[in-house]
Order: structure tokens, then C-alpha cells, then sequence
């Protein structure tokens, strides 16, 4: 069986409570959707534009509020697995 990777975005609902800031602020001050932000909680995989623009409104790295995983362990049930779409467009990727 091969690898599969997954993300998590704990860091950065960690850094927004270190912040005081709330999902809302995050998606007033980056103008994403309320759909993106939701993918997120969800562990899914977004566009890395997605995740410059949360750096830019942070002032942080990327390695500051996402972590990539790769397990050879079946997918956690939360866990957003990365495949061969763009899990954005559903188009191959």
C-alpha cells in the first residue's frame, strides 16, 4: 500500500485563538468565503493562494498555521486525503 498525506490546519485555529481573532475576522480581512474556511475546519487541502493570503493577514509563515501529513495509515475519519483532483475545482489534477 502506498503512502497517503493529509492537512491539518490546528496551527492556525491555534494562532487565531493566541490572536483573539475569530473564523469571521480571518475571512473579513482575507475576503474568503465562509466555504473555504468550512473546507478547512474539515482538514481538506485549499489552493496555496488560499494560504498566502492568510499568511499575508497574519503576518506568519506557512509553517505556522498548516502541517502536511503522510501516513501509511488508513484516512482519519476528519481528515482531508489528497488526490489526483484539485479538491477546489474537482478537475484532474
Amino acid at each position: 500500500m502506498g503512502s497517503s498525506t493529509y492537512v491539518s490546519y490546528n496551527k492556525l485555529w491555534k494562532l487565531l485563538i493566541d490572536r483573539n481573532w475569530k473564523k469571521k475576522d480571518l475571512m473579513r480581512e482575507t475576503s474568503l468565503s465562509s466555504a473555504v474556511i468550512a473546507k478547512m475546519g474539515k482538514n481538506m487541502p485549499v489552493h496555496l493562494d488560499t494560504l498566502v493570503k492568510i499568511c499575508k493577514a497574519l503576518s506568519c509563515d506557512l509553517s505556522d498555521i498548516v502541517d502536511v501529513k503522510i501516513s501509511s495509515d488508513p484516512a482519519p475519519a476528519s481528515g482531508g486525503n489528497i488526490g489526483n483532483k484539485d479538491s477546489e475545482s474537482g478537475k484532474e489534477a
